[in-house]
């Protein structure tokens, strides 16, 4: 059976994998996630997910490594994890009545080979025009500091919705389950 090793300390990370019941241990990185000058949103997921899969590969060289990282971006400004309660409701107010895109990125390396295959979903939030009391409450409620644009889609969060375009949820919440399984097919590894 192959190993399968998660480059990632994201709670929800592990928890989207363990939606597919495969056997995989958790790793956090330490990649520093900054951008590239001119670096576009795109490019900086698929270039932080493998990093990530590389910089964990040398302590376990018979696994398939999977990396992922998620860019979001508004008008083409970066949105990172707020942190805190008042970057959150900055960013909330940003965003309201506006689209906001995700570039969720996906590397798996064999690093046995050091072949590495990645994909990236794309999708786009439309929030809903929201009231400050309405963005106020919800930061209050679901405490969202750790998740880039300031909401958790999972959760509460999904009420700031208008709509949602994109072909896999799994990948708004930080790992496209869709193309992952795809990738580890590729790699002989099937999920059913």
């Amino acid at each position: 059976m192959t190993k399968i090793v998660l480059a990632s300390s994201s709670t929800y990370r592990q928890a989207l994998l363990n939606k597919l019941g495969l056997k995989f241990k958790a790793v956090s990185p330490g990649v520093v996630e900054t951008s590239h000058v001119d670096e576009s949103p795109e490019s900086q997921a698929l270039r932080l997910a493998k990093e990530k899969a590389q910089a964990v590969a040398p302590g376990f060289p018979d696994s398939l490594i999977i990396g992922s990282d998620q860019v979001a971006a508004l008008n083409g400004k970066q949105l990172v994890k707020p942190m805190t309660r008042d970057k959150a409701i900055r960013q909330l107010r940003e965003s309201s009545g506006r689209c906001v895109a995700f570039y969720t990125a996906v590397g798996v390396l064999n690093a046995a080979t050091g072949e590495m295959k990645t994909d990236i979903d794309r999708c786009a939030v439309y929030f809903r025009t929201l009231s400050d009391q309405e963005i106020e409450r919800y930061v209050d409620r679901e405490r969202p500091f750790d998740c880039a644009g300031g909401f958790k889609s999972e959760g509460l969060g999904i009420v700031l919705f208008e709509k949602f375009e994109g072909e896999d949820p799994n990948a708004l919440i930080g790992l496209p389950l869709i193309r992952l399984a795809r990738l580890l097919a590729s790699f002989g590894v099937e999920v059913i």
